[in-house]
């Protein structure tokens, strides 16, 4: 489960491109932050993706990812030429293929390695998707399967592309879009797949082009209801459209903080065994199985692209850091797993993550002010750093390294501190599984 949105500049507080996304998986799924160079490859070359080979491409753009640990492709990322994507799962009434295909996120990956503007990445995964299809297991630890919906924009235009097998269509988006997991694209489309509409017709679902709707067609009901999808990206829409000066990028990680329209102070994640929020965190129960493992902020101005990437998990208890693709990520650390390891940031924030969420709006006032103050600054300096790369450098690395000395301090402020509510216990029992499985310490 996952939430991805984009701002057009007329919608935007400076005229800018904005994109936004968290992504939902397993809770000790960590997903892994990196920066991958351009490169050329030589004729005849292959690509080894999460399951399946293909041909290589003569050139490759570079990259920034937010990548599932054990996955070749991403849950998101930009390019050196500022293409965005994110992409959701989305429920249908195709068959899944469960056989080794290219994953959503393969796709994604590819469509930033390979296109340079939006639409062309675009054109690069519909036409992958025609060639190789899509499918295999996207689970961690159990068989998840389903297809795909994405967001692609540049610093001038953006599509949304949802999918349904090998069918598929395609709109221009304009002001505003948020996608969740569903199919969003009704009767009003720019492009599709050629059979689109002639199978709908075949299989019952309408009776030609005049009563054609995407979503209504091919949408799968009950994955589609129980993901509370709606609810979220009425969350976002919402949240945009209150931000009257137009949205900038504090507005947007806000709405990737969000806890519904009715704010954190009232949101309790051991409440319930349905339902999710923007901002999600796992519980007990069959549709509770997911949280926002990393997310992203795009802010594509004209003469600069800044990514405002978590690196780690529940965006309300992260602070977002300013990255650029030509001047790097901070030192590397050991690759990730599903196991805690004290040497890698997203296993540490993991820690004070965990416990807020034992009592999530009292412990989450403990440093939210500072958390907010601390993203200030750090928006306040990527704002006039200069072009040379090795001062870009050492920005980001000095946040970086700022946000893990301030997770530490909450880490020792809220370990030990009581709980002002009885947590319910089916909550924390799904929490010590996890929590146990991960070998995260006491």
């Amino acid at each position: 489960m996952c939430d991805t949105f984009v701002v057009m500049g007329a919608r935007s507080a400076d005229g800018s491109v904005l994109f936004g996304k968290n992504s939902d998986r397993e809770p000790n799924e960590a997903q892994a932050l990196e920066i991958h160079p351009a490169a050329d490859h030589a004729a005849g070359s292959r690509l080894k993706c999460t399951y399946i080979e293909i041909p290589q491409v003569a050139h490759t753009h570079a990259v920034l990812l937010s990548r599932p640990f054990w996955m070749w492709g991403a849950e998101m990322g930009a390019n050196e030429h500022g293409v965005v994507i994110g992409n959701e799962a989305v429920f249908t009434r195709i068959p899944y293929q469960k056989e080794a295909a290219l994953t959503g996120m393969d796709l994604l990956r590819l469509g930033l390695e390979r296109g340079a503007t939006a639409a062309e990445a675009l054109r690069v995964i519909t036409g992958l998707l025609a060639e190789f299809g899509q499918g295999g297991n996207c689970g961690l630890t159990h068989g998840f399967y389903y297809h795909n919906s994405f967001l692609l924009a540049d610093p001038s235009e953006a599509w949304v592309l949802e999918t349904a097998g090998p069918h598929w269509a395609a709109r221009r988006v304009e002001g505003f879009y948020a996608i969740s997991n569903r199919l969003t694209i009704g009767s009003e489309f720019d492009q599709a797949s050629d059979d689109l509409v002639k199978t709908a017709v075949e299989k019952k679902w309408c009776r030609g082009r005049e009563d054609f709707d995407f979503a209504r067609c091919y949408s799968d009901f009950l994955y589609t209801r129980m993901s509370a999808a709606a609810d979220r990206r009425a969350c976002n829409t919402a949240l945009a459209a209150e931000q009257r000066g137009g949205v900038t990028p504090a507005g947007a990680i806000a709405m990737l903080r969000a806890h519904g329209v009715e704010g954190t102070a009232q949101y309790r994640p051991d409440a319930a065994l349905t339902g999710s929020q923007v901002c999600m965190h796992a519980g007990f129960g069959p549709v509770r199985g997911s949280q926002s493992v990393g997310s992203l902020v795009a802010h594509l101005a004209p003469d600069r692209h800044t990514y405002w990437a978590s690196a780690t998990a529940a965006p309300c208890t992260s602070v977002f850091k300013p990255v650029w693709i030509d001047s790097g990520l901070p030192d590397g650390e050991p690759p990730l797993t599903a196991r805690f390891d004290s040497a890698c940031r997203w296993w540490r924030h993991e820690q004070l993550h965990r416990m807020v969420i034992q009592d999530l709006p009292a412990r989450l006032n403990i440093f939210a002010d500072h958390r907010d103050a601390m993203e200030g600054r750090f928006a306040q300096s990527a704002g006039v750093v200069g072009a040379d790369l090795e001062e870009r450098r050492e920005l980001t690395a000095a946040c970086f390294a700022e946000a893990d000395r301030a997770e530490a301090d909450w880490l020792k402020r809220v370990d030990g501190l009581a709980s002002a509510v009885g947590v319910r216990f089916y909550y924390r029992s799904a929490w010590r599984g996890w929590n146990r499985a991960a070998h995260l310490p006491d």
